[in-house]
C-alpha cells in the first residue's frame, strides 16, 4: 500500500510539472522523497533524513 501512494504522489509529481525538472532534479529527487518521508517520523525522523538531505545537495 506505501508503494502505491509514493507511486500515485511520483505521477502526480511529474504531471503536475513535466517540464519544470532539470537533469540534476530528476537524480535528486529519490533522495528528496525519501528525506520528505522520514521526516514524518516522530523523535528520529529528521535525524535520520540527514543523510538524504546531504545527498540531496551533492547532486544539485
Amino acid at each position: 500500500m506505501p508503494m502505491r501512494l509514493a507511486h500515485a504522489l511520483l505521477l502526480a509529481l511529474f504531471a503536475a510539472c513535466p517540464f519544470a525538472l532539470d537533469g540534476c532534479a530528476v537524480a535528486a529527487l529519490p533522495c528528496r522523497l525519501t528525506s520528505a518521508t522520514l521526516k514524518i517520523v516522530p523523535v528520529v525522523g529528521h535525524a535520520a533524513a540527514a543523510p538524504f538531505d546531504t545527498c540531496a545537495s551533492a547532486i544539485d
